[in-house]
C-alpha cells in the first residue's frame, strides 16, 4: 500500500470514528433513532403528572440493538401514555416483544414497563393524547369517521408505561 493510500485510509477511518461518536452522543433525531438516552436514572414518581411539561420524551427500548427515539407522551397519575400510528412500525413491535424500557423526561430517566391498551379501551387514552397535542381524534362521538382528517388518532396503538 502506498504512503498516499495509507494516509487516505487513515483519514477515512478518523472521519468514520468521529461521525459515529457524534451520532452516539447527539441522536436521536426527529426520525432517526439513537443509541444513548442519557439523563439521571431516577426512581419512578408516585404521581407521574409531576413530570415537567415537555413536548417530547426520549424512549429507549430494551434489547439489542440499542434504540432511542423521541415520543409524544401524556403523563397521568399512575403512568405515561404514548401512542403510535397503526403502521406495523418497528418500535411498537419491539415493545410488544419486550415491554421494558427507559423514558427520559427533562434530565431524569425512569425505568419503565409498557402495557398495550387495545380495542375501545384505547379511546380515553387517545383523547388525552389528542387534547395535549391539539390533534383531532378523527371521529365524532356518534362513531362516524370525520372526513379530511390526516392519520386519525382514534386508530393509533396505545402503550401505557409504569415504573418498574
Amino acid at each position: 500500500m502506498s504512503r498516499t493510500s495509507s494516509r487516505i485510509l487513515l483519514i477515512v477511518l478518523i472521519l468514520l470514528a468521529a461521525g459515529f461518536t457524534y451520532y452516539v452522543f447527539s441522536a436521536p433525531y426527529t426520525r432517526f433513532p439513537g443509541v444513548r438516552i442519557g439523563g439521571e436514572l431516577t426512581p419512578a414518581p408516585a404521581d407521574w403528572t409531576t413530570l415537567p411539561d415537555e413536548q417530547t420524551a426520549n424512549l429507549k427500548l430494551a434489547g439489542f440493538p440499542p434504540f432511542v427515539i423521541h415520543v409524544w407522551y401524556v403523563p397521568e397519575e399512575n403512568g405515561i401514555i404514548t401512542a403510535t400510528r397503526p403502521d406495523d412500525g418497528y418500535w411498537g413491535n419491539r415493545v410488544r416483544s419486550n415491554p421494558d424500557g427507559w423514558m427520559r423526561v427533562g434530565d431524569r430517566t425512569y425505568a419503565v414497563r409498557a402495557r398495550e391498551i387495545v380495542g375501545e379501551a384505547r379511546q380515553p387514552y387517545l383523547q388525552a393524547y389528542a387534547d395535549k397535542y391539539n390533534r383531532p381524534m378523527g371521529y365524532d362521538f356518534a362513531g362516524e369517521i370525520v372526513t379530511g382528517v390526516n392519520e386519525p388518532i382514534y386508530t393509533w396503538e396505545v402503550f401505557y408505561w409504569t415504573g418498574r
